[in-house]
């Protein structure tokens, strides 16, 4: 039976099950054929067979070792590890010197992710026979689960050493060289992921996974030229290397540079050209899904998310793929469902829980303060607060109330004023392309003998039209509180307003506000505000650009408010904002240009603002921010104002109202 036993030996198992077969036509008592086709059948893809024929065979030999030990086996096959468990750890007690029954055991309490336990009866299998190869080998599986349950737990210094130390049986091996990698990139050590990866490349086609991982890694940093230059290099030396597998990841990743680049055109060239061969390959769906999610076309990322999942439902790209798409098209309750589905597959995966830890944060109610001091070069000073409470009812629905309180003076005039509001609204999401606010309250206001109470109101709806393209219409009623003199007016304004964003996928944006509104001083004010802004960086994000204002009164009241015939402003700005450490953030913004009010000279423009905010916790954050502009504004022209502020927000529950209502399965 020699050639049977090859068979066996080569993994040929259903060349041997046809083998032992014909043996046990013409030898049906053969105990070693009968042995030997329940393993072939086992190992051939039917283990409930394999099962039946030893327990056949243990009615015939009750106390046979060998047959017990395939018998023992045939449920690792048919991975029934919880029944294989107690019968194992029987037989290790009965027979503590036999390597099968050892390695065995350590199989079956790998299989359960009791990996110490594991770890322990593999040592001592190779302690039997230390140079097993097989042993070694689920040694190495053993120490790869092990290391990725630390790396779960975030102990990637102990997943660090577990790998490791596989190389003492497995010196420089290709599948360890690629988990280290993996590891360092989730723990953020991009050096020594980019070291890891240059010792992949042993080989022209290892060199190819070599040159796509380190692409990977600079796309991690947030260096996606540098992404863009390893991407190319892979792409181009998988043109002289017959292999598909190596011709697949070079394309993968040099369409994925494309894009992390915004070079769209090229990208859609690049999946054009694997369509035919590829597109209803997974790794094409995910190319087309993330080109959809960075072009904004999200309706496209979620249809081809769907047909990653229609081939493979546990698909890690497809379901925190879809989360993020529908999360970005407003549909909350499916980017949960999605999140959900990726842990059910995924138990603690990173960036599925901060993905959930990110809807939690946005969508649980919050308290939102704000205080600051404001002074100018007319001697107004004022000293205000703004307190807010925002209640997500459910993933549509926001309520919201306010109060909030201002306190002017006049070192010259000595008018003292004070106003308080008090209010609430609602917003209400729609569809992915329409959202609704409205909001009413009561402005209580007192300057030196005069009180009175008006109602403020304010309605928007917010539109996008299409991709890239942001259009709100409103109204506002409300009360000029500038200074102390404009309280005492009893001015209020009701405004009619219009704002359309256009961005691009070229970087280039445009920003454009129009503004119509009427006083009951029986005045009248139209506003015209535009800007064309340009993105330098991403991330952190630097954009400059140019932005112009009109403005022009009916009557001109000089007198009481800054009310010219016609105004002109134009600046050149820059704006940048992003992280300064993990967890500080900064937002910086310049404008210089100049100003004409009716027929006088032009005067210099000049405003600032920069601030900082720091997140003392998961739930609470702290920011404080200064301003100057010189803009002609309220009260006159030749105006210079500053202000000063402190801005706290506090995450008042852990999990938003509706958590408990989600579908989670």
């Amino acid at each position: 039976m020699k050639e049977g036993f090859d068979y066996l030996e080569k993994g040929s198992f259903a060349k041997a099950e046809s083998y032992f077969a014909e043996v046990l036509n013409n030898y049906p008592n053969n105990k070693t054929a009968q042995l030997c086709y329940g393993r072939a059948v086992g190992l051939n893809g039917d283990p409930e067979k394999a099962i039946s024929l030893f327990q056949d065979l243990l009615l015939i030999y009750p106390k046979d070792l060998e047959i017990t030990l395939n018998y023992y086996e045939s449920y690792l096959w048919a991975k029934k590890f919880e029944e294989a468990l107690p019968l194992y750890k029987k037989l290790v007690s009965d027979y503590p010197s036999n390597f099968t029954a050892n390695l065995g055991y350590a199989n079956t309490l790998s299989n359960l992710k009791e990996y110490e336990a594991a770890l322990l009866w593999i040592n001592k299998a190779l302690e039997l026979k230390p140079q097993n190869a097989n042993a070694k080998v689920s040694r190495k599986y053993i120490k790869l689960g092990y290391a990725n349950a630390y790396s779960t737990q975030k102990q990637y210094a102990k997943a660090e050493e577990m790998l490791l130390s596989i190389f003492d049986d497995f010196p420089d091996d290709k599948d360890i060289l690629l988990n280290l990698a993996n590891l360092y990139l989730v723990s953020s050590n991009k050096d020594k992921a980019i070291d890891v990866y240059g010792k992949m490349a042993i080989s022209k086609i290892d060199s190819i996974k070599s040159l796509a991982g380190i692409s990977l890694v600079y796309h991690i940093a947030e260096k996606d030229k540098i992404a863009l230059s390893y991407a190319t290099k892979a792409k181009t030396k998988s043109l002289s290397i017959n292999d598909s597998i190596s011709n697949i990841l070079a394309n993968e990743r040099f369409t994925q540079a494309l894009i992390w680049n915004r070079k769209f055109k090229l990208a859609e060239t690049q999946l054009d050209s694997l369509s035919y061969e590829h597109k209803n390959k997974k790794w094409y769906l995910a190319l087309v899904a993330t080109l959809g999610m960075y072009k904004s076309e999200y309706d496209k990322s979620i249809d081809a998310y769907n047909k990653i999942l229609d081939i493979d439902s546990a698909s890690f790209d497809g379901n925190l793929g879809k989360a993020n798409a529908h999360f970005a098209s407003s549909q909350i309750n499916k980017a949960y469902k999605s999140a959900f589905t990726t842990l059910k597959y995924y138990d603690q995966q990173k960036d599925a829980l901060a993905f959930i830890a990110k809807l939690n944060k946005q969508y649980s109610p919050y308290v939102h303060e704000q205080l600051a001091f404001t002074f100018d070069n007319g001697d107004n000073s004022a000293l205000w607060s703004n307190t807010s409470l925002y209640i997500p009812i459910n993933e549509k629905l926001t309520t919201f109330a306010w109060y909030k309180y201002r306190k002017t003076q006049n070192r010259s005039t000595l008018y003292n004023a004070e106003s308080n509001t008090i209010g609430a609204g609602a917003s209400y999401v729609i569809n992915s392309k329409i959202k609704l606010n409205g909001q009413i309250g009561i402005n209580k206001a007192n300057a030196d003998s005069l009180d009175y109470m008006q109602p403020t109101i304010e309605l928007t709806m917010a539109i996008k039209p299409f991709p890239l393209h942001d259009l709100s219409i409103g109204y506002k009623r409300e009360m000029q509180n500038f200074n102390a003199e404009l309280i005492a007016q009893e001015i209020v304004m009701q405004h009619l307003s219009m704002t359309y964003n256009l961005g691009t996928n070229i970087n280039l944006g445009w920003y454009t506000q129009m503004m119509y509104t009427i006083q009951t001083d029986q005045n009248s004010r139209n506003l015209l505000f535009t800007s064309v802004y340009y993105n330098l960086l991403r991330k952190p994000l630097l954009k400059t650009g140019i932005n112009y204002q009109y403005m022009s009164f009916k009557d001109q009241l000089p007198a009481v408010y800054f009310s010219p015939e016609q105004y002109h402003a134009l600046e050149w700005f820059v704006d940048s904002r992003g992280k300064l450490f993990k967890n500080t953030s900064y937002i910086s913004n310049f404008a210089l240009g100049q100003q004409k009010v009716e027929d006088d000279d032009l005067s210099t423009l000049f405003r600032a603002e920069v601030g900082l905010t720091q997140e003392i916790s998961s739930r609470l954050s702290v920011n404080i921010y200064g301003l100057y502009s010189n803009v002609a504004s309220a009260t006159a022209a030749g105006f210079e104002y500053v202000e000063f502020g402190l801005k706290i927000k506090w995450q008042l529950t852990k999990l938003p109202l509706f958590y408990n209502k989600l579908d989670k399965q």
